[in-house]
């Protein structure tokens, strides 16, 4: 954590002198539109909620902000798109944990070093839940891992692709529970949800933000919430410690950061606007509606956590022997 969080903080002294509120003649910021960068397809819990703070901003500061996307290569395309762009505080990346913590120890060349993103704040969290298709043999967890051993390489899981958060999720859960199962990549949430939906492919870790909804319809069945206490959107529903794998989790979290070498009182210009949004009572109840939950930070705090993400994923990534690509 520190090796991380002290190149952050030099990066960060280094560019403070670049950048300082504007005097009087200087042009205020944002002067101009501000682009929010989505790593993944429209439709994702990352571009509904980049979306809900361009919006905010835009009448905060009454200059666009908007959201494109930039899809593909396990996130890394957008990411690398930001990390080569203006520290102006013009070009944003809102994205969850792969890009930001851990794509790195994936990758052998990702093109961007995570690490040297200026943190703004963490966004929001969520906790993912092990989706099924409907007419898989299984209702429980036990029924799931006690099939899958009698049926090794049958049961089937997809991911937004190699890297990913359901990714990693669903190599933890074969390692813990000595199944083996294929792995099917897709580009992005939606058509990967979709397919399990379909019964193309057996399982998806989800965010529950887009999994409730098909559950409440009967469309899938939910087997385990990946966090340390049930949701309190599906309580009827067993975290995956519960159910049997002591200690499983996997939540995903939403940062915002700024290109490398981004001055430090830009950032944290940037960090107070966004900090209260946030923090207002209408924004945080269409969070909570979204099954989402508001946490923003301070820059230091965001580094840090970014790191601690880090350590925790390198452990999984190590148990469930991923090699880097």
């Amino acid at each position: 954590m520190s090796r991380f969080a002290g190149l952050i903080g030099l990066l960060a002294a280094a560019s403070t002198a670049l950048w300082a509120p504007p005097s009087p003649g200087q042009e205020p910021y944002p002067s101009r539109t501000v682009k929010i960068v989505v790593p993944s397809q429209p439709g994702s819990t990352t571009d509904t909620l980049a979306r809900l703070v361009a919006d905010q901003l835009t009448q905060k500061w009454g200059k666009a902000a908007i959201v494109e996307n930039i899809p593909g290569g396990a996130m890394n395309i957008g990411a690398l798109s930001v990390a080569r762009a203006a520290p102006d505080g013009y070009t944003l990346l809102i994205a969850p944990p792969s890009p930001l913590s851990f794509n790195h120890l994936l990758y052998r060349d990702p093109g961007y070093e995570p690490t040297k993103f200026v943190p703004i704040t963490m966004l929001a969290k969520i906790s993912n839940v092990l989706v099924v298709r409907k007419d898989l043999p299984a209702t429980t967890l036990k029924q799931l891992i006690d099939y899958g051993k009698a049926n090794p390489g049958k049961l089937s899981y997809a991911s937004q692709g190699v890297g990913s958060t359901a990714h990693l999720s669903a190599a933890q859960l074969e390692a813990r529970a000595g199944i083996k199962m294929v792995h099917v990549p897709y580009r992005g949430a939606q058509p990967a949800l979709s397919d399990v939906v379909a019964g193309h492919v057996d399982m998806f870790f989800d965010t529950l933000a887009t999994s409730v909804p098909l559950y409440r319809d009967n469309k899938v069945k939910l087997l385990g919430v990946a966090d340390i206490k049930r949701a309190a959107a599906v309580p009827e529903i067993p975290t995956i410690s519960e159910a049997g794998l002591p200690d499983f989790r996997s939540i995903t979290w939403f940062g915002l950061v700024a290109p490398p070498a981004t001055p430090a009182a830009l950032a944290e210009k940037i960090n107070r606007d966004v900090v209260e949004i946030l923090e207002s009572k209408e924004v945080a109840e269409m969070l909570r509606k979204m099954s989402l939950e508001p946490g923003a930070t301070a820059p230091a705090e965001t580094t840090r956590f970014f790191a601690e993400e880090t350590a925790l994923w390198s452990k999984v990534i190590n148990e469930a022997g991923i090699e880097p690509q």
